[in-house]
C-alpha cells in the first residue's frame, strides 16, 4: 500500500467506523457464537501471496463482527463504560502514525512533556492537592498507565520496596526474605480482583477488610485488623481503598482510613477506576475528601471521560518512591537532564519499557469538549441511571440493592438467587440488552450500568420494557 492508496483507504475506514457507530443499535449487542467459532472461518496458515484490502475488509464483517460484543451500543449496560469519542479516535490515529516509543524524554520530548502537563491539567480538574502535581519542580506527578490494575500493582510494588528498605535500615540483621514474609497488605472485600492479583504478583499477603451495610470500609474495621496483625508480629505496609467498587459503586471512607494509614506508616493507594471521572463535578468532589492522606491515586479516563482505551491516570505524592523501586539505568538509555522537575523518564514509573503517545487523546478530548462538556456527559449518565432506578422502584416485584450514587443501578427480582439467575439467562439469550451480575451480601444481583456515550432516555425505557417483559414470561413458568 502506497501513500495514495493509504489516503483513499483511510477515508473509507473513517466512513466505515462512522457508519458502524451510527448504526450500532441495529446489531445484536451480544454475539451469538460458540467458543472456537473463528478458527473454522479462516485458513489455518497465513497467506503466501498478498491479498487485497477489499478481501480483508469483506472478512471483517464475515469473521470479526459476528464475534463482537458491542461495547459502544446504547443497549450495552454491562461492566462499566468503555469511553469513546471522535476526538480521541482521531488522536489515536495520529499516535499510531507518529509511532513514538516514549520510554525516555530523549526518545520523544513531546511525548513525555505533554503527558506531564495533561496529568497536571486533569489533577487540577479533580482539585487534587498540590503535592500530586508535577508543576515544574514538584515532588509528585502523574503518569498514564495502561489499566487501573497496572496502577495498583505499581503502587503495591513501590510500597513493598519502601517498606523493605525502611525495615532493613532499622533491623540490618533481618534478611529481605524474613521481612517479606511479615509484610501484610489490606483491601476491601469488595475491591476489584486486580488488587488481590497485585499482591500475588508482589509476593505479599493481602487481607480483605469486611465492609459495612453500604459495602464500604470504615476506619475502625481497618484499625482492628492492623492491631491484631501487629500483635501477631506482622508488618502492615499497604492499604488499597476503593472509590466506586466494581460490584455496587460503594465508596470506602478515605477521610477515616487515611489518618490510620499515615499513623501506621502504611502506603495508601486509592483506586477510583470508574468513579474518578465524576470528581470533576463539584457535587461529586466531596467523595474524594481524604485524598490528602493518600500516597497514590488512580482512575481511568478510558472508562467515563470520553478518552478511548487505554488511558489510566495515576498520581504519586513522591515520585522518588516509585522511581526508586524501578530504576535501572543502562548506558544506552542515559541522557542529559534526567528526572529534573521539567524532565521525566516514564520508563521508571511503569512495568513496560516502551509506551505509546497516549496523552494526545487527553489533549484532543480536553480541548474539544472542555471541562463543561465533560461534566455534562457525567451528569447526563447519572441522570439516566436515576431514571432507571425510579422505574425499578415503581415495580413492586423488584428491589434496589445498593445506593445509586453514579451511573450504576444494582437491582434484583424479589425472591431466590435462582430466580434472578434465570432472569439474567433469559436477558443474555435474547441479545437485546447486555447486563452482568454481582454478589452482594450473598444475594445474586443484576448490575445495570449506563455505559455508551450515545445512551438516551429511550434506551433506558426500552431496556426496562424488555426486562419486565422477560420477567412476566419467567413468572408465568411452572413453579413460579
Amino acid at each position: 500500500m502506497d501513500a495514495a492508496e493509504f489516503r483513499r483507504r483511510g477515508r473509507e475506514m473513517v466512513d466505515y467506523v462512522a457508519d458502524y457507530l451510527e448504526s450500532i443499535e441495529q446489531r445484536p449487542v451480544y454475539p451469538d457464537v460458540e467458543p472456537g467459532y473463528l478458527r473454522s472461518l479462516i485458513p489455518t496458515e497465513a497467506p503466501l501471496e498478498p491479498e487485497s484490502y477489499e478481501e480483508v475488509m469483506k472478512d471483517v464483517e464475515r469473521v470479526i463482527m459476528p464475534g463482537i460484543t458491542h461495547w459502544h451500543s446504547p443497549r450495552f449496560f454491562a461492566y462499566f463504560p468503555a469511553a469513546s469519542s471522535y476526538p480521541a479516535m482521531l488522536a489515536d490515529m495520529l499516535c499510531g502514525a507518529l509511532g513514538c516509543i516514549g520510554f525516555s524524554w530523549a526518545a520523544s520530548p513531546a511525548c513525555t512533556e505533554l503527558e506531564t502537563v495533561m496529568l497536571d491539567w486533569l489533577g487540577k480538574m479533580l482539585q487534587l492537592p498540590e503535592g500530586f502535581l508535577a508543576g515544574t519542580d514538584g515532588h509528585g506527578g502523574g503518569v498514564i498507565q495502561g489499566t487501573a490494575s497496572e496502577a495498583t500493582l505499581m503502587s503495591l510494588l513501590a510500597a513493598r520496596c519502601k517498606a523493605l528498605r525502611h525495615f532493613e535500615s532499622i533491623n540490618p540483621k533481618k534478611s529481605e526474605a524474613e521481612i517479606l514474609s511479615q509484610l501484610v497488605a489490606y483491601t476491601s472485600e469488595h475491591a476489584h480482583c486486580s488488587v488481590e492479583r497485585a499482591a500475588l504478583i508482589g509476593g505479599v499477603k493481602m487481607k480483605k477488610v469486611p465492609t459495612d451495610q453500604t459495602f464500604a470500609v470504615r476506619g475502625e474495621m481497618l484499625q482492628a485488623m492492623v492491631e491484631k496483625d501487629k500483635e501477631a508480629g506482622l508488618i502492615p505496609f499497604y492499604f488499597c481503598a476503593t472509590l466506586g467498587t466494581t460490584s455496587s459503586c460503594a465508596f470506602d471512607h478515605i477521610a477515616e482510613l487515611g489518618p490510620i494509614c499515615n499513623k501506621e506508616n502504611m502506603w495508601m493507594h486509592i483506586d477510583a477506576a470508574y468513579a474518578g471521572s465524576a470528581f470533576i463535578c463539584p457535587e461529586f468532589r466531596p467523595l474524594l475528601n481524604g485524598i490528602e492522606f493518600a500516597d497514590s491515586f488512580n482512575f481511568n479516563p478510558h472508562k467515563w471521560m470520553l478518552v478511548n482505551f487505554d488511558c489510566s491516570a495515576m498520581w504519586v505524592k513522591k515520585r522518588t518512591d516509585i522511581i526508586g523501586a524501578f530504576k535501572v539505568e543502562p548506558l544506552y538509555l542515559k541522557h542529559e537532564n534526567q528526572e529534573s522537575g521539567l524532565v521525566t523518564d516514564y520508563r521508571h514509573w511503569q512495568i513496560p519499557l516502551g509506551r505509546r503517545f497516549r496523552s494526545l487523546k487527553m489533549w484532543f478530548v480536553f480541548r474539544m469538549y472542555g471541562l463543561k462538556g465533560l461534566q455534562a456527559h457525567v451528569r447526563k449518565q447519572v441522570a439516566l441511571a436515576k431514571e432507571f432506578e425510579s422505574l425499578v422502584r415503581a415495580d413492586k416485584r423488584f428491589e434496589i440493592c445498593a445506593e445509586v450514587i453514579m451511573g450504576l443501578v444494582c437491582f434484583r427480582l424479589k425472591g431466590s438467587n435462582e430466580l434472578n439467575q434465570k432472569l439474567l439467562k433469559k436477558l443474555t439469550k435474547s441479545r437485546e440488552i447486555h447486563l452482568v451480575p454481582c454478589q452482594l451480601s450473598g444475594r445474586f444481583v443484576l448490575r445495570f450500568a449506563v455505559c455508551a456515550r450515545t445512551t438516551e432516555s429511550r434506551h433506558i425505557q426500552h431496556a426496562w420494557r424488555h426486562i419486565t417483559q422477560l420477567t412476566f414470561e419467567l413468572l408465568q413458568e411452572p413453579g413460579h
